[in-house]
């Protein structure tokens, strides 16, 4: 018998994801209060038990004017993605969600396909004739992922096309960089920096570079920076507003979700990031620099400080986010692909985003809409 999904409640939904070794930051109860603009609802899948068996945080968009939405579960939910029956899953899902007045269902299933090592990078970075990741043989094709894609194919689910937050635009990334933390100790990070990023953290140490942690107060100094971040490498900065929303949220719900890390230096702060930790698994999630004084890698001091102490806490792995999967030289985003690589870390792809159309005329529209803008 399929489960059964229904609206549960914060606490309900905060239960399950704290009984999981490792959920997405973006699937607790708290990310809704981050996200003024969607209604937040938290989901429940129930088997003929009783027993919750999957949860998931749905963030749901108004229309203008029309009484309808667009249903988004970024990196969810979270349900048994190898259960046979996954369409017995998915169903009451879309069912419930279109009782809600939703048009169109967008989810990003937290299933990874493929993995590439730092070097298997490092290696295609070199190769003139590969141009993405996937004109190379990943270190490993993780089992099943290839199968889970087609039975979403044959509901109907269709991948979405890759994109960035914005209004009706959401998206996450479909590869990321992580660093396995599990298993490792402290010298075993340290030896898989590569040789640019040891220099980089010596050359930090020795010129007196201290990271420290920050609180609430210290947003306005990390927003500085990540203004200055915005236009240098030419993306739209979110409003202060966003960040002490998150802040706030996130603390409120678990006061070690989030840290707020400073790299100081002769009295100045250079550099500074935001950290989320959900279980075992830690996020870079928001990072920040002035231009000024580059020389003394405060940015790699920082990074190095915050591996640390995901390591002491206990992360299973490290996560970078957000990579390029272009190997283009002419690509501005191949250098931070680099330096993440750099830090020992492996490239990861996920399943990505899938779309799923209840009503097909309004997300045709939807679509048209947004491809225009």
């Amino acid at each position: 018998m399929s489960p059964h999904v229904k609206a549960i409640s914060r606490e309900e939904h905060l239960r399950f994801v704290a009984a999981r070794p490792s959920v997405s930051h973006l699937q607790t109860p708290a990310w809704g209060d981050v996200k003024p603009d969607w209604r937040a609802e938290s989901l429940g899948w129930f088997d003929e038990g009783g027993t919750l068996v999957g949860a998931g945080l749905a963030l749901l968009r108004p229309l203008p004017v029309l009484r309808r939405c667009l249903a988004y579960l970024p990196e969810g939910p979270v349900v048994d993605w190898d259960a046979a029956d996954l369409a017995g899953l998915l169903e009451p899902m879309l069912a419930h969600l279109r009782s809600r007045g939703a048009f169109s269902v967008k989810m990003g299933p937290p299933v990874v396909a493929r993995r590439w090592s730092a070097d298997a990078v490092k290696a295609a970075i070199a190769d003139p004739s590969a141009h993405r990741l996937g004109d190379v043989e990943p270190t490993v094709r993780e089992a099943g992922a290839d199968g889970i894609a087609e039975r979403l194919r044959r509901m109907g689910w269709r991948r979405a096309e890759a994109g960035a937050e914005d209004g009706f635009a959401a998206g996450q990334p479909r590869h990321v960089c992580q660093v396995p933390l599990a298993g490792r100790s402290l010298e075993d990070l340290r030896s898989g920096l590569n040789q640019q990023w040891r220099r980089n953290v010596k050359k930090a140490e020795k010129a007196g570079v201290k990271v420290v942690l920050g609180d609430q107060e210290d947003l306005a100094t990390f927003y500085e920076l990540y203004v200055e971040t915005a236009g240098r490498d030419r993306f739209r900065p979110r409003p202060l507003d966003y960040f002490r929303r998150m802040w706030t949220a996130l603390t409120a719900e678990d006061p070690d979700r989030v840290r707020l890390y400073l790299a100081h230096h002769d009295g100045e702060v250079l550099a500074a990031a935001t950290m989320l930790t959900v279980g075992d698994h830690v996020w870079y999630s928001y990072g920040a620099s002035t231009a000024r004084r580059r020389e003394v890698q405060p940015s790699s001091a920082l990074q190095w400080r915050m591996m640390c102490d995901a390591h002491e806490a206990g992360a299973a792995v490290y996560d970078f986010r957000g990579i390029t999967d272009t190997l283009d030289e002419d690509d501005h985003l191949l250098g931070l692909l680099r330096f993440k690589v750099g830090a020992g870390g492996q490239a990861v792809e996920y399943l990505g985003e899938w779309d799923y159309p209840l009503n097909k005329v309004l997300h045709k529209a939807l679509g048209l809409y947004m491809s225009r803008r």
